[in-house]
């Protein structure tokens, strides 16, 4: 699942890429992916320019200059790419083993035809993406009822706050805290074996039995390894793509995830792997306590 790395990638690329336009055309290929009356939906958006591009946690955040907002969650396979050409689909390609420049695929739900020629694809492998249509003054609201915890970057984000999070939940594991997003907005499986490990962490440790320099060191290394992933635009370990259908570079960081029995960077032991609450953790057992 994109995590806020990517997200964040995709709104900056596409604040420089399609702020502005005009959208001539909604074309809907799976109806699913709309969370609201097709016919609403398409008049809502078909004519509207696109204000700006947001995002809160993984949620691309799409503000239209008509009082609507479309609020866009990639989940697992999702994708938001874009192309100023003749209508070619990269989609998942490196992947099929077919070309770059091949004609419409069955991963392209749904299609932003801006007056320009240009285009702005929702691609979804896996088919669990959605987009919802939301009153731009009642954005707020709606969001708060998703209860999402605090934006990693924000000024307000401090070690203090962190400190008084983390006491809410003493008997939580830290990769499952780390998780969540009641806790912390855009975390996910990635980015917490990535934090850990370099907190050196176990991530089936209990919040309360941390101590205060491990704390302090996952809150550091949460700013430090996402701004690097911002920095690589994001991580391509499965489907991910960016706005120009290119693969995130922060692959080439990874420490842990996705490594399991490969010898780790930092000693003579093995990555592995176990489940926490249906999800993989990936550590090194000897660097990670």
């Amino acid at each position: 699942m994109p995590e806020l790395p990517e997200v964040e990638t995709i709104k900056r690329q596409l604040n420089l890429l399609a702020t502005s336009k005009k959208i001539k055309e909604i074309e809907v290929l799976l109806p699913k992916i709309i969370k609201a009356p097709l016919a609403e939906f398409k008049k809502a958006v078909q004519g509207a320019k696109i204000r700006e591009f947001d995002r809160r946690a993984k949620i691309i955040i799409i503000g239209l200059d008509n009082d609507w907002s479309l609020l866009v969650h990639l989940k697992m396979s999702g994708q938001l790419i874009y192309q100023n050409q003749k209508l070619n689909i990269p989609g998942l390609a490196k992947r099929s083993g077919a070309g770059k420049n091949q004609k419409l695929r069955k991963y392209t739900h749904i299609i932003f035809h801006f007056s320009d020629g240009s285009h702005l694809l929702f691609n979804d492998m896996r088919q669990f993406g959605y987009i919802k249509l939301v009153k731009t003054h009642g954005l707020e609201e709606f969001l708060a009822k998703e209860k999402f915890g605090p934006e990693p970057f924000d000024k307000d984000f401090t070690l203090a706050k962190f400190v008084v999070r983390l006491d809410r939940r003493p008997n939580a594991r830290i990769k499952q805290f780390l998780m969540d997003q009641k806790n912390i907005a855009g975390i996910g499986n990635i980015y917490s074996d990535e934090i850990l490990f370099a907190s050196r962490v176990h991530p089936l440790r209990k919040i309360k039995d941390l101590k205060p320099t491990e704390v302090k060191n996952i809150y550091q290394n949460i700013k430090k390894i996402l701004a690097q992933a911002i920095k690589l635009k994001g991580t391509s370990a499965d489907l991910y793509l960016d706005a120009f259908g290119h693969e995130g570079d922060f692959l080439r960081c990874l420490k842990v995830y996705g490594r399991e029995d490969e010898k780790c960077v930092k000693c003579k032991g093995r990555v592995k792997r176990i489940k926490i609450g249906g999800r993989s953790a990936h550590f090194c057992p000897e660097c990670q306590r």
